[in-house]
């Protein structure tokens, strides 16, 4: 077998992969250049070898780093299919209690298999490539894929891709949507044609913490709005809770699917209220007509797709999130969530202070991360990057 290409890489970046950091830029390359999808071997400038990765020759990200070490394996069916299945027995201890079967089963970098996600729904499975470098390998992996996935209770198994409809790898497309649960509650995950792989599954948690927060307050202190509210999921924890939700979303097709959702969970849609408008166009009407709500959920999508993007991106927070707590009752709760790694958690806490606000009687009592399937790596800040705050 030929000896895998070396890819040189600078002091700086040197120091990054050996914490553990699974991203190489091409800005960070000194020296060498390999075909996209090929394994390669990464050295410092002196010569030493420091792991193997994974090539891109399109990407920003030119090498996706598979192991560490002077003997680190390169990417290879038998070391693929050693860290699905850890990843694999990880969640069967998480979900053991078998209240929830919509859960990501593989976190790309988190999970050490670093542009392969599988999030599960019941017994499909959704699987998204990160980059041209996986997708060039991905064949390779399929047959161990398959048979790992059969044996915890997957019969289906879709690729969802950047530019193309779902395909089969194995099994049958589902005719419809899919009921799942998470918590008990149930709900329909479209995973053909729904945004990311059918359901924003990194909510799960928070979503059953708006359900705890409704609990917690008098009966006559209940009314939820949630903005941005897509598939309903906030909407629905805090209907089966006792709330009155106002659930706010651009596109109408959002309400229909929470709507069924609702119908399915035996709770009547009929009961809350659905608004299709711009979130930001809502809060000022709202305002203006004197409304308010106890609980206010805003959840938006990612404002800030890259890092040149964030300073426009934090302004945009700071405008939401104002006009949410203009339209907070007196002694209501603000949960506000950001979706974007290029967005830290400090900087995000920037846009909830008093200035912003111009509120003084609102503290930061709870701010939670990503939840526990879908890992991080320490020296990896870009896969925290989910923040869910919650100020009272």
């Amino acid at each position: 077998m030929s000896r895998p290409t070396a890819i040189v890489i600078r002091r700086g970046a040197e120091e990054s992969v050996r914490r553990g950091h699974p991203w190489i830029w091409r800005e960070a390359i000194v020296k060498g250049v390999a075909k996209t999808g090929e394994s390669v071997q990464i050295q410092s400038e002196a010569g030493q070898t420091i792991g193997s990765g994974l090539y891109d020759a399109s990407s920003p990200i030119a090498v996706r780093v598979w192991s560490l070490g002077e003997r680190a394996e390169p990417l290879a069916p038998n070391l693929f299919n050693k860290r699905i299945h850890r990843a694999f027995e990880k969640r069967a201890t998480l979900f053991a209690d078998g209240k929830t079967n919509a859960y990501r089963l593989l976190n790309g970098e988190g999970d050490r298999c670093p542009g392969f996600v599988i999030d599960r729904y019941a017994d499909a499975a959704v699987l998204r490539l990160d980059g041209e470098a996986v997708e060039a390998r991905a064949s390779e992996f399929l047959p161990g894929l398959e048979n790992a996935l059969k044996t915890i209770g997957i019969n289906t198994l879709l690729l969802r891709g950047r530019k193309k409809e779902a395909e089969v790898l194995f099994g049958e497309m589902p005719s419809k949507a899919i009921e799942v649960r998470e918590h008990g509650v149930p709900f329909w995950a479209d995973v053909k044609d729904g945004q990311k792989t059918g359901a924003f599954l990194d909510q799960r948690e928070n979503r059953a913490r708006v359900g705890d927060l409704v609990r917690e307050r008098p009966e006559g202190k209940r009314r939820v709005l949630n903005l941005f509210s897509y598939a309903g999921g906030f909407s629905l924890h805090a209907a089966l809770a006792g709330a009155t939700v106002t659930s706010v979303d651009i596109a109408a097709q959002a309400h229909g699917t929470a709507q069924k959702s609702f119908q399915l969970a035996g709770v009547s849609p009929k009961a809350h209220s659905w608004a299709t408008a711009d979130a930001f166009a809502f809060l000022t009407e709202a305002k203006k007509r004197g409304e308010s709500w106890d609980i206010v959920i805003c959840d938006p999508p990612s404002f800030a797709p890259n890092e040149k993007a964030k300073v426009r991106a934090l302004s945009a927070y700071r405008s939401l999130h104002k006009a949410c707590v203009a339209v907070l009752a007196a002694d209501g709760v603000f949960c506000a969530a950001s979706c974007s790694s290029h967005v830290d958690a400090e900087s995000f806490a920037t846009t909830l202070d008093d200035a912003t606000l111009e509120k003084a009687d609102l503290t930061l009592t709870d701010f939670y991360g990503p939840p526990s399937d879908h890992p991080t790596l320490p020296a990896w800040p870009e896969g925290r990057y989910l923040k869910f705050a919650v100020m009272r």
